[in-house]
């Protein structure tokens, strides 16, 4: 899954900083592929080309918070800035992700190796970037940007009035070769186009655009054509991912809760902003139909990704943190985002972790063995949001 739709971070998005959202979160399609992957289960992802020697060196120790028994040997990978959005290479040895320190103007996209840290710069440097993924088979990196319309990053004015996320008009989706080179755009249409992703079976792409008018979820070959409308609905529909059998969807859906809280949320699209606060985890199939919402709690939801049978869901969200703030008057506490588990029907709703602050992006590797995720836990600074990965304990 802007993802919240895009850019770094919800976090920072909170504080009312400029940058697009994520979601986060935050995903992949092929329409000429979709009955067959929609209709024969017998279809099964591509093999994970692994190395079973294959240890993760790259960062350092760091001790789980109490209470998160599903996290075994916890690494932290970056250390400084705002860092996020960080998805697995389909041979589970590099990471992809959108990064921005003090010395850069606004998020770029970087790969970092597992095995020895080192982290490169792989978009243009200029501009912005969000939701950055690996094509399959890894020879081909996906990433939105806006370079193409100047160098200087744009800038939304956001209202101050709640959380909300810009979503650049300026963002198109572009694929490159792993280093940044042979760049080549996918999209041109005016408007919002990104938070992209990819079906591990059929290599397809989905991603978010708001060329009809609303921001909804389509999806298109992995060299831009066949581009086809997944989602139609009002609301936002964004930062999908893929099941790994290639069936379904899960993503982030806006609800708004009466006609004007909708009206305002026309007026905000048309100023480039979208306002977060009340989205839900939903599902449908690969074709658009079955749509169903998973979560109900009215708090922003965002970043979902499946478990590796494809029959829980972890995402982010901040309902305890609402919580915690409506009983103590503390606006900080909305900030407190915790992933959590919840089975595929809304039941067995599970806290993962439970650091005070920002955790978020939940992503498992390819041999389902780890976890990687954002947190603002063992920050420098205030805001510092930073990668880690652990080995995954169910």
């Amino acid at each position: 899954m802007t993802k919240p739709a895009g850019s770094v971070v919800a976090l920072r998005q909170l504080r009312g900083q400029h940058g697009s959202p994520m979601h986060s979160f935050r995903l992949p399609l092929l329409l000429a592929l979709c009955a067959s992957c929609a209709s024969s289960p017998s279809q099964t992802p591509a093999p994970v080309v692994s190395d079973a020697s294959f240890t993760i060196k790259a960062g350092t120790p760091l001790d789980p918070e109490p209470g998160e028994k599903h996290f075994r040997n916890l690494r932290q990978l970056t250390f400084e800035g705002e860092n996020a959005e960080a998805y697995w290479s389909g041979d589970g040895t590099r990471l992809i992700l959108q990064r921005r320190t003090d010395t850069a103007g606004a998020d770029q996209i970087h790969v970092l190796d597992l095995t020895t840290g080192e982290m490169k710069l792989v978009s243009t440097g200029k501009g912005r970037t969000t939701c950055s993924y690996f094509l399959q088979g890894d020879k081909r990196i996906l990433f939105a940007s806006t370079h193409h319309h100047g160098d200087a990053p744009p800038v939304v004015k956001l209202t101050g009035r709640g959380y909300q996320w810009a979503v650049h008009q300026e963002y198109d989706v572009f694929s490159a070769d792993p280093d940044g080179k042979n760049l080549k755009q996918l999209t041109d249409t005016p408007g919002y186009d990104a938070e992209a992703t990819v079906c591990p079976v059929t290599g397809a792409i989905v991603f978010t655009s708001v060329r009809d008018g609303d921001l909804e979820l389509y999806t298109m070959e992995p060299d831009g054509s066949n581009v086809n409308r997944i989602t139609n609905r009002p609301g936002y529909d964004g930062g999908a991912f893929f099941s790994h059998d290639g069936s379904k969807f899960v993503f982030r859906s806006a609800f708004p809760r009466d006609d004007k809280e909708a009206a305002d949320d026309k007026e905000l699209l048309g100023q480039q902003i979208v306002r977060p606060s009340h989205m839900e985890i939903t599902v449908c199939k690969r074709d658009g139909t079955g749509f169903r919402q998973i979560t109900n709690n009215g708090e922003a939801n965002f970043a979902p990704y499946w478990t590796p049978d494809d029959k829980r869901i972890i995402f982010a969200s901040n309902v305890l943190g609402m919580k915690a703030m409506r009983e103590t008057k503390d606006h900080k506490q909305a900030r407190n985002f915790d992933l959590f588990l919840v089975d595929e029907d809304g039941s067995g709703l599970e806290q993962v972790t439970h650091h005070p602050l920002f955790d978020s992006f939940p992503m498992f590797s390819p041999d389902g063995k780890y976890l990687v995720f954002a947190s603002n836990r063992s920050g420098k600074k205030e805001g510092d949001t930073n990668i880690f990965v652990a080995e995954w304990v169910d």
